[in-house]
């Protein structure tokens, strides 16, 4: 048996005998689903330099030419012609079986609730492109009701509840991560006996810390990314496969 079919069945093994799976997933499961990551070889500002600056809430606040082109982007952004693919199924299979102890999330798409996991128990750390959120009063509401105004001639559609700016529900550059959500992800972690890191690079903190959590409690690290990651010599057990072939085998 190959050397990697052993390694399938070992974590196989952990699986079924795990009682609080907790999993960390980044763009890498999304980009097998047509929606491009940021930063790789055909990342959005990897092609567009300039796309950055729509993801920066200085230049958005301050700029109504940036939240106009930014409007305009998310008239076309993929996650709305994108379905969960063999990894994300997977995932909520896994949660079906009573196995996920909580879904912590890099990913704005909703890819994961898409696909059958319950709300409550996908932690998203960036936030959710599918709402719109005022920066004035807080306000949300759903995005597509936004879009609609915006293909109605709307170029930059203000609050309507207090007239303020209205943005992606979304974590942009310069604004703060929500202190409970990433605490609650962090206990999550602490709490967790089998940790998956699914399509990150492990390279942004805090939500990276929560690997060096989840190993120091004790659970076993298993790592599903095509790059190399910091954390890799102290996995358990890695796989650089595409993750809608591998996870699916790994979870079955």
């Amino acid at each position: 048996m190959p050397d990697q079919d052993k390694q399938i069945d070992e974590v196989r093994a952990w699986v079924a005998t795990a009682r609080r799976i907790v999993v960390l997933t980044g763009a890498g499961i999304s980009t097998e689903s047509g929606i491009p990551d940021f930063r790789g070889p055909q990342g959005v500002w990897t092609r567009d330099p300039r796309a950055e600056k729509l993801s920066n809430i200085h230049y958005y606040m301050n700029d109504p030419e940036v939240r106009r082109l930014a409007w305009q982007s998310r008239l076309e952004h993929p996650a709305w012609d994108a379905q969960p693919n063999a990894g994300h199924r997977a995932l909520a299979d896994l949660e079906r079986r009573g196995k996920l102890h909580a879904l912590i999330t890099q990913n704005i798409d909703e890819l994961h609730q898409m696909a059958g996991n319950s709300p409550q128990n996908v932690i998203e750390v960036h936030g959710t492109v599918r709402r719109v959120v005022c920066m004035n009063c807080g306000a949300t509401t759903p995005m597509q009701e936004a879009l609609e105004r915006v293909r109605a001639g709307e170029a930059d559609p203000p609050c309507r509840a207090c007239g303020g700016i209205q943005k992606s529900d979304t974590i942009s550059f310069g604004q703060n991560l929500v202190p409970e959500v990433i605490e609650r992800a962090m206990r999550s972690a602490r709490e967790s006996d089998l940790f998956f890191s699914i399509g990150t690079s492990l390279q942004v903190y805090p939500i990276a810390g929560a690997v060096e959590l989840a190993k120091s409690a004790g659970a076993r690290l298993v790592i599903l990314n095509a790059q190399e990651t910091p954390f890799d010599d102290v996995a358990d057990a890695i796989f650089r496969d595409p993750i809608g072939s591998v996870l699916p085998r790994l979870l079955a």
